[in-house]
């Protein structure tokens, strides 16, 4: 696979698809579409409008917004134009914001509207080296302050040769993308990401699942390295397409209209599917119930068996014209020939009632500094709880202390700005030392079993994944999250958060008559029902990995109050230090 930059994969797309559709956005209440001529014509004349505005190479440009036709076209413009763009989460602070357009010298900020611009205003003293504010949405005014039209407008001053110019400057090897990681601990840090790593990884994955012309619904952030390759680089790969959710409010809408043939969804996206679909289930009655669960137990025979390479049972495909292609069509997934779960932990159980329905959750591994995928899940070769193989051309290894370790084209040239990072991470062999706890079986799939820095250690001196006790606690039907604490204690014991949704039935079940999230932390009788509850999963583990004591919290863990990431990874240390006094009773009544 030769070493290309980003311009020459588009240019090439562009030319050789030039009506071919690229991008899908509603105007008026209708999906209209972009062709990849008019796409490549657009990033082309956005970076020579970022040069008017006084881009310099290697300078960088700070996006935040909602995923749209401006956000990845001015991602690609930056690049364009030799600058390095950098995403950020639509849900940070001011300091936040301001922090990653310091660090990455942003000379150019585009914002979604008029509120993510009042971020950067409120900072704007503090940021010296912004030249220009871009806002995406809406007619916004103030000094240095332009809408998206106008950079393309200023763009013309610019002369193309001006343009070719910044792309002739660039190699395969060159950085052209900085990835903020979503910072489960202090500040975030800038993964540096080349032309050839995200050039190389598109290209692998195209190669892998053999795709073209496929429809993608974009509405993860963008500031994501998945979310980049499935939006971005990945359909430039394969001249497809990408729409644009409306918003996360309308996923389910826009999924019936889009019907996506390559659908990506962090665990958080198919357990709040998973959540819908058996709380409208649950209203069934009589035959129509008793075809619902015979056809799960078809499908997930049939899963397993495709799994083991055997026959599917005899009535799979009654079960499929009865059950499973309704379930697809009602859900929008009925053209998806690749569902993804990728970003955290998923459960088991989520991942096998997608299974039993003939939706069988492809696992993909990986992380910024390996561009996205090291392993991928593949329709025709996959296992319930094992994140894949590892992609061609690159190497994956485990090390001595069971820490998973990448080396190849996809691995980042380092952390900008931080060089004591960048040695932790990347060690004089080239590998990529992960953070992550995981084993190969003698078939190539890999399992993580957890990380490296979360794992508890007992009193007894025992090793403890809780991500594998947190997975088997989301089971349970009602639990929204799970957080297993007892590093250095005597036994275990975890914080549960009741799924809002759920809360009813948790009602109905414990005999409780709390009717909010707060009273259902203070209510004794749902914490012995879901004490029960948690025995009984208790009774599948080892003694020293048995839930002791729960505590129900008194609200749902979320981005906005800091407790996860905006890819739904837990902070641990967050959530420790505001929960403390809960975790010190666990064992201060022993």
């Amino acid at each position: 696979m030769n070493k290309r930059t980003v311009m020459e994969v588009m240019e090439s797309v562009a030319s050789r698809h030039a009506s071919r559709p690229a991008l899908g956005h509603k105007v008026g209440g209708t999906y209209q579409t972009l062709s990849w001529k008019d796409y490549r014509d657009k990033v082309r004349l956005c970076a020579r409008g970022f040069m008017k505005l006084g881009l310099e190479p290697k300078q960088g440009v700070s996006i935040i917004g909602f995923n749209c036709v401006a956000w990845v076209v001015a991602d690609l413009a930056a690049i364009y134009a030799g600058g390095f763009p950098a995403g950020i989460y639509t849900t940070n602070t001011p300091d936040q914001c301001q922090y990653i357009a310091d660090h990455s010298d942003s000379a150019v900020v585009v914002v979604e509207d008029q509120a993510q611009l009042n971020k950067f205003l409120s900072v704007r003293d503090r940021l010296p080296k912004v030249k220009a504010f871009v806002v995406m949405q809406g007619k916004v005014e103030g000094e240095g302050v332009y809408t998206f039209d106008q950079v393309l407008e200023l763009g013309r001053d610019v002369p193309e040769a001006d343009l070719e110019a910044r792309i002739a400057g660039q190699r395969p090897d060159d950085v052209c993308t900085l990835i903020y990681t979503s910072g489960t601990t202090g500040d975030p840090k800038a993964v540096m990401i080349s032309h050839d790593n995200i050039t190389f990884v598109a290209e692998a994955v195209k190669t892998l699942i053999d795709f073209s012309e496929e429809t993608f619904l974009s509405y993860l952030p963008l500031s994501h390295i998945a979310e980049q390759v499935v939006s971005i680089h990945g359909p430039m790969a394969a001249a497809g397409c990408t729409y644009f959710a409306e918003s996360m409010e309308k996923l389910g809408e826009n999924l019936r209209e889009v019907h996506p043939t390559i659908f990506f969804g962090v665990p958080r996206v198919w357990e709040k599917i998973q959540a819908k679909m058996v709380e409208a289930g649950s209203k069934n009655t009589g035959l129509k119930k008793k075809i619902a669960v015979w056809a799960r137990k078809q499908g997930l025979a049939g899963g397993y068996a495709d799994q083991g390479g055997t026959a599917r049972p005899m009535l799979y495909e009654v079960a499929n014209a009865l059950v499973f292609k309704k379930v697809r069509v009602a859900l929008g997934l009925d053209r998806c020939r690749f569902a993804i779960t990728s970003a955290a932990p998923i459960s088991r159980g989520t991942l096998e009632f997608f299974l039993s329905l003939g939706i069988p959750l492809m696992e993909v591994y990986g992380m910024s500094e390996c561009t996205g995928p090291a392993t991928v899940s593949l329709p025709n070769r996959y296992k319930t709880g094992s994140v894949g193989t590892v992609i061609p051309g690159t190497e994956t290894k485990i090390a001595e202390d069971g820490e998973i370790c990448m080396r190849g084209r996809h691995v980042f040239k380092g952390y900008y700005k931080n060089k004591e990072a960048t040695a932790e991470a990347l060690d004089a062999d080239g590998w990529l030392h992960s953070g992550d706890i995981g084993e190969f079986d003698k078939e190539g799939f890999l399992r993580i079993t957890d990380r490296k820095k979360d794992l508890l250690i007992t009193a007894g001196g025992e090793n403890i994944a809780p991500q594998v006790l947190e997975g088997k606690l989301r089971d349970i039907s009602v639990v929204g999250h799970a957080v297993v604490v007892g590093d250095r204690e005597k036994h275990l014991a975890a914080l549960l958060t009741i799924d809002l949704t759920k809360l009813e039935e948790a009602r109905s079940r414990a005999g409780s008559d709390a009717k909010t999230l707060p009273e259902a932390a203070k209510c004794e009788k749902l914490h012995r029902w879901l004490q029960g509850e948690v025995d009984a999963v208790n009774r599948d583990l080892a003694r020293v990995q048995a839930i002791k004591k729960i505590k129900i919290l008194p609200a749902e863990l979320s981005v906005e109050t800091g407790e996860l990431t905006p890819t739904m990874k837990i902070k641990r240390k967050v959530i420790y230090k505001k929960y403390e006094a809960e975790i010190r009773a666990f064992y201060d009544e022993a």
